[in-house]
């Protein structure tokens, strides 16, 4: 058989082959576009050729946040917690705690989970019935996390606040005037005789 004529022989019609190369340039699209299209600051021209492809986006979920880690990934969190022991000294820690969480990559689910806390806990001056209607998605987390602390380390009592890292704008570096981190308190939980978190 010529060489030249197997290299041009193909299981696939063209046809076939158009459709398959479309699918590939679709989904590469779906790939790509999400993280260029999030949140602000975002490309004009990301949002206007991601519009047809949201649904699909949502179908298979690709529209992740890729943004999480990127240069402008918004505000960090985390959790400090202050206990009470048995024997009246205190212990204080935050979750998560880079010298402590290793390997790494503990470090990283302790930090999802500070910043899973974080989306349900809404603002300080937010409307009173939404802080009580998203007190109850959170606090059974916090309960979690309070009691896990308090086995760990044989407290009595723990207090837990959620700190939001403001990031700095670099207008805020060079003129070294930060706003101050957000404190949101979460509660004071302890265990009863007899009860559980």
């Amino acid at each position: 058989m010529n060489v030249a004529a197997h290299r041009h022989h193909s299981p696939w019609k063209p046809s076939t082959r158009a459709v398959a190369s479309l699918v590939l340039i679709v989904y590469l699209a779906a790939v790509i576009l999400p993280p260029l299209a999030g949140p602000p600051p975002t490309s004009e021209l990301a949002n206007w050729l991601i519009r047809p492809l949201r649904p699909f986006i949502g179908a298979i979920y690709l529209g992740h946040g890729y943004r999480f880690f990127a240069p402008d990934p918004g505000p960090g969190h985390s959790i400090e917690w202050t206990m009470r022991l048995s024997d009246g000294s205190s212990r204080v820690g935050v979750i998560p705690d880079a010298h402590t969480d290793r390997p790494r990559l503990l470090y990283h689910r302790r930090f999802m989970i500070s910043e899973k806390i974080a989306s349900f806990v809404p603002l300080l001056d937010a409307p009173e019935a939404i802080r009580v209607a998203a007190r109850r998605e959170w606090q059974p987390l916090i309960k979690g996390i309070a009691g896990h602390l308090l086995r760990q380390h044989s407290g009595e009592q723990v207090t837990l606040v959620l700190r939001e890292h403001i990031l700095p704008s670099p207008e805020e570096v060079i003129r070294a005037q930060y706003d101050a981190d957000t404190i949101t308190p979460l509660g004071t939980y302890q265990f009863s005789p007899g009860t559980r978190l």
